[in-house]
């Protein structure tokens, strides 16, 4: 492990200030307090600060030298509407929310790259440090990239940090392809005829079809789909009747769910589908559906190209802690939109052990102050490697 002892001698300082964000979390769009500190932060080390896109963003842009490539850092910035119930100095002061995934940390390992990368200048080229606000299901990023972030500020690639439970902070995985699923939403109504419990004959049963469609819904992943492409759906929700009126057929069941899909031909399968099974369990019973699917994030794939440039920077950081073989996740992450307007790569940082089984979105989980040092040192490495002033001399 390489940490330059800049880096190292700058930590008590990061993690002060990852851990007042952990105090102090804010709700995506909210994150007025972190955008101001983090703004105030990167005009001090002497970059130029653009704040507004997506509302509550913070780009920082760091140009060193007459290099003509530019590359964008991305880190989130938002909490989660949940609430933190493990004890430590810097629990949550703001109830029902709680940096629960580890966005506390990503800002503070990017504001530490900037920091160090603004002193010693040792590359030539341009960098935008993009701190993102609302990745967590509120669409932050496609938000910046409507407000014109790559036409403000072009990337000639642009590269996304999570943190990982499971791998060691001394570990970090690269891998090109794809990363995360894309997440969509489906929500369908099932529009019957509400009669008398006791008189189901007169009525058209909505929910004996909702429970068809609920037991069929799982033969779409294996049966349609390819049992070789990855695919997941979930029915999430279910509204019907009322728990007090056990005599009542209702006239209606909502049902909504998520899906996901690592590939365009399967994320379009996918909502098919669902459409046409709500559909058909409809004609089978004799009642009517409403059906809608709601295309929310993409998958995150990762450039070839791109991602050979961090694994280059991963292996001179991490050596052979450096994986370049992973899992993908099924769960969903905006930096997709970032990855459609500029070759991008997403790599996992180590965050130690699930301690007492606390992963992302569990009510005691926590980022481990420990990968501060490798997640800086991976940034400004990718940096100095990328922009390398030597080649541009």
């Amino acid at each position: 492990m390489r940490v330059p002892d800049e880096i190292t001698n700058d930590l008590p300082f990061l993690t002060e200030f990852r851990r007042d964000l952990h105090a102090h979390p804010e709700l995506g769009f909210e994150e007025i307090r972190t955008s101001d500190l983090v703004a105030k932060l990167l005009e001090e080390a002497g970059l130029k600060v653009h704040r507004g896109l997506g509302k509550t963003g913070v780009v920082g842009t760091l140009q060193i030298g007459n290099g003509t490539r530019s590359i964008g850092l991305r880190a989130d910035m938002d909490a989660l509407a949940m609430p933190e119930l493990a004890e430590r100095p810097y629990k949550s002061r703001e109830t029902g929310k709680m940096h629960a995934c580890g966005h506390d940390g990503h800002t503070a390992m990017l504001l530490g790259a900037a920091r160090h990368l603004a002193s010693t200048r040792n590359f030539s080229g341009t960098v935008h440090f993009i701190f993102q606000p609302a990745e967590e299901g509120r669409g932050g990023a496609k938000r910046m990239v409507e407000d014109g972030l790559f036409q403000l500020f072009p990337c000639d690639a642009v590269y996304g940090l999570h943190n990982m439970p499971g791998l060691d902070p001394d570990e970090i995985a690269v891998v090109a392809g794809p990363q995360l699923a894309s997440s969509d939403s489906w929500r369908l109504t099932f529009r019957g005829v509400g009669t008398h419990g006791a008189k189901p004959h007169l009525g058209r049963d909505p929910v004996t079809a909702a429970g068809t469609f609920l037991a069929s819904l799982q033969s779409i992943v294996g049966r349609v789909v390819d049992p070789l492409q990855p695919a997941v759906v979930s029915a999430c929700s279910v509204r019907a009747g009322d728990p007090k009126a056990l005599n009542v057929i209702p006239d209606t069941v909502e049902i909504g769910g998520t899906a996901r899909a690592y590939t365009p031909h399967v994320r379009d399968q996918l909502e098919e589908e669902i459409g046409r099974l709500a559909r058909g369990t409809a004609e089978m019973y004799g009642i009517k559906v409403d059906y809608a699917f709601e295309r929310r994030i993409p998958p995150v794939v990762n450039d070839a190209e791109a991602s050979d440039r961090a694994l280059s920077a991963a292996r001179a950081v991490f050596g052979e802690r450096t994986r370049t073989q992973f899992p993908p996740s099924t769960a969903g992450d905006d930096f997709a939109f970032f990855g459609l307007e500029a070759p991008g790569c997403y790599v996992w940082l180590g965050n130690g052990p699930a301690v007492d089984g606390a992963l992302h979105h569990n009510t005691a989980y926590d980022f481990n102050d420990a990968a501060i040092g490798p997640g800086v040192a991976f940034w400004t490495t990718l940096v100095e490697q990328e922009l390398s002033a030597s080649a541009d001399s």
